[in-house]
């Protein structure tokens, strides 16, 4: 998400919008969209994102894209997507936490960031 100039207060920000059922598109299998804003652009100029949720406790987002620059995922590209978030979902607690500390997952905000 680094690389489509995200903040982490962006991405938080809309992970409480989701929470609170402002979900743009349910891709299926565990495949949520998401349009996020960029500072200064608003979100029509904003970010699509794809995350890996189910939807209550558990956010993950792993593809950001321009409208510019991508259009849409392909079926397969979408499949990959779902199979992606299927493992991260299934994940334990602790799981994820020793994912978190070997660097392959970054943590960016927590429930008490995400609520305020």
């Amino acid at each position: 998400m680094r690389k489509v100039d995200i903040t982490d207060t962006a991405l938080c920000a809309a992970v409480q919008e989701m929470a609170d059922g402002l979900i743009d598109a349910d891709l299926g299998r565990g495949v949520v969209k998401k349009r996020v804003v960029l500072a200064g652009r608003g979100k029509r100029g904003g970010v699509r994102t794809l995350l890996a949720s189910n939807k209550g406790s558990r956010w993950f987002f792993v593809f950001g894209f321009a409208k510019n620059d991508w259009a849409n995922v392909t079926d397969a590209e979408l499949e990959g997507l779902q199979e992606l978030a299927q493992g991260l979902l299934g994940r334990t607690s602790q799981e994820l936490d020793q994912t978190v500390l070997d660097g392959a997952l970054e943590e960016i905000c927590n429930d008490e960031q995400s609520q305020g």
